[in-house]
């Protein structure tokens, strides 16, 4: 292995960490209907654990109302547990032909609860980040061990790597950002 393959993988790593990030701050409800709220649910379809969005037709026909059409009817009570189970605090509905999630207002409370929980899901995707560097850094000192780079090398790479961080931590703080934005909004 090179330090040019560690940084590649290491940089892969972070790119998944961003976007898993990402996601979980799509799960957030910010008090208006969103797709992303229930695209990425599991639902125990026929024993096998299946996204939504490959069960179902997600629409929003307003600001605070999610419709899920599923393709198969048979699904809407296994849709309705999985939505029950997450964190989405939200009751479904339906119809037998497809299920309706009205999204409250949140409360002023509710909202600084959930500022607090998307910190924490930024703060755990930049220790998942810093665990990345962490481990690319032993890969290239290793190298450096075993005499397949020089300590210059070594050097230029690590400085090259925390560089990477910096631009992935800096990715993150401008999602939460966005994320604070979105949630103070009513």
């Amino acid at each position: 292995m090179t330090t040019k393959e560690a940084l590649h993988a290491a940089e892969d790593k972070m790119k998944k960490t961003i976007d898993t990030v990402m996601r979980n701050f799509n799960e957030i409800r910010t008090g208006r209907a969103h797709p992303a709220m229930v695209e990425g649910l599991h639902i125990d379809y026929y024993g096998t654990p299946t996204m939504l969005k490959q069960l179902a037709q997600i629409s929003v026909p307003d600001a605070h109302l999610l419709l899920i059409q599923p393709w198969d009817a048979t699904a809407i009570p296994e849709i309705e547990k999985a939505i029950m189970k997450s964190s989405l605090g939200i009751n479904p509905s339906n119809d037998g032909k497809m299920v309706r999630l009205a999204v409250p207002q949140l409360s002023k409370e509710r909202r600084q609860d959930l500022v607090k929980v998307v910190h924490k899901m930024s703060e755990d995707g930049k220790i998942s980040l810093r665990t990345v560097r962490r481990d690319a850094k032993e890969q290239i000192e290793k190298l450096e061990k075993d005499k397949a780079i020089s300590e210059d090398d070594k050097f230029k790479s690590v400085d090259e790597l925390q560089k990477l961080v910096d631009k992935y931590i800096a990715r993150i703080d401008e999602v939460l950002k966005a994320k604070e934005k979105e949630l103070a909004e009513f």
